[in-house]
């Protein structure tokens, strides 16, 4: 059974899609923006304050199911520009100190928002 999942610690879901869904065992994030909980898009910070961002939603979505950046499996990152892969990737090595998890990293070419990363991460329970 399929259950949504929602924190008032990342930004609300603003289309036809939740936070993020469990089946029990897995739980799977909707992509993430540099997006306060409260609604401040930070669409004109640097890439590097972006991708803490997105980071942060995302453990505050897992948090509220207990669960940790440790319990992630696989990640996916969407890129507006390719080449701020190096700072992403500093960034996103921080929130994953030991075995980090598997990862696809795309530009996209336009993201929501015009913001310049999207990340979405799948999570075990």
């Amino acid at each position: 059974m399929v259950q949504t999942i929602e924190t008032g610690d990342a930004p609300a879901a603003v289309g036809a899609y939740s936070q993020a869904t469990t089946n029990g065992d897995l739980v799977f994030t909707a992509g993430q923006i540099p997006a306060t909980g409260d609604g401040e898009l930070k669409s004109d910070a640097s890439i590097q304050e972006q991708t803490e961002q997105v980071l942060e939603n995302i453990s505050a979505v897992l948090a509220s199911e207990g669960l940790s950046m440790s319990d992630v499996l696989k990640t996916t990152v969407y890129l507006d520009d390719i080449n701020d892969f190096d700072v992403m990737n500093e960034v996103y090595a921080s929130f994953f100190d030991e075995s980090p998890p598997a990862r696809s990293a795309f530009e996209a070419g336009a993201l929501p928002k015009s913001v310049g990363i999207e990340i979405e991460a799948v999570a075990q329970k």
